[in-house]
């Protein structure tokens, strides 16, 4: 009996047509099983159809197949969309995230500049109020400097002032009582006739007071002229308090 020869192609076979051969051989080891049945009820096999039935191989792929080979690939091809759709996504979603960090500093630092110019301005509005106000307790000052009256009572008072500044003791009383002794108030009075005028150093002014005493005691910011009642007391009074303690200690010449 013939043997059943099968022509193998040299071509390499894809997996499809792999699976497309096993597919024609399970069909053709079927037919050769199963023949035509005679009427004694017998199964008998021919040689001849054995003989020159050939299995035939093709090259076509069955469509089934084809259609499975795509729906095993269609997951890995979703699968990479949806990766790529993912990273697209949380690249998006970074940038945007950057994006807002990057307005948040700089609102921040617009925030503190404004801030800082606000500040600023603030302490020059408080700086420039002080000085405003130092201006006008300047302008008070001047406007109410204290006068005093050209008279005896004027000098004393004015003197008085000048003592307290000073640290002088001495009252309005103690001044005015000796003033009267020495001078009867002149402040021009001259004394021609004691021991000093002998010297050639008289006493001069309210309080007769000489020019070397004058010129030792002299306080600082008056006259320096001895016939200035002013200059004359508040010398004469600080050579009081040298001397005896205060003018108010003094009840006779000194």
């Amino acid at each position: 009996m013939p043997q059943n020869t099968i022509t193998r192609s040299r071509r390499a076979l894809t997996r499809t047509h792999k699976a497309a051969i096993a597919g024609v051989a399970t069909l053709g080891a079927a037919a050769l099983a199963f023949t035509a049945v005679p009427g004694h009820g017998q199964t008998t096999t021919s040689d001849a159809a054995v003989s020159s039935a050939r299995v035939a191989y093709s090259s076509e792929q069955f469509k089934g197949t084809a259609d499975v080979a795509e729906q095993f690939s269609r997951p890995s091809l979703q699968g990479q969309a949806a990766a790529k759709e993912k990273a697209a996504a949380q690249a998006a979603a970074k940038k945007k995230a950057a994006a807002e960090a990057a307005a948040k500093k700089k609102a921040a630092a617009k925030a503190a500049a404004q801030a800082a110019a606000k500040k600023k301005a603030e302490q020059a509005r408080k700086a420039k109020q002080a000085a405003s106000r130092s201006v006008k307790r300047i302008e008070f000052k001047t406007v109410a400097a204290k006068t005093y009256a050209n008279n005896l009572d004027g000098w004393i008072k004015h003197s008085l002032d000048i003592m307290k500044a000073k640290g002088i003791p001495g009252s309005y009383n103690g001044l005015h009582r000796n003033i009267m002794r020495e001078s009867s108030g002149n402040p021009k009075a001259i004394n021609g006739w004691d021991i000093n005028a002998i010297n050639g150093i008289p006493s001069k002014g309210l309080l007769q007071v000489i020019p070397p005493t004058f010129s030792a005691y002299h306080v600082a910011g008056t006259s320096w002229n001895i016939y200035d009642p002013v200059a004359n007391i508040t010398a004469a009074a600080n050579y009081a308090a040298d001397k005896y303690g205060s003018i108010d200690n003094v009840n006779s010449a000194y």
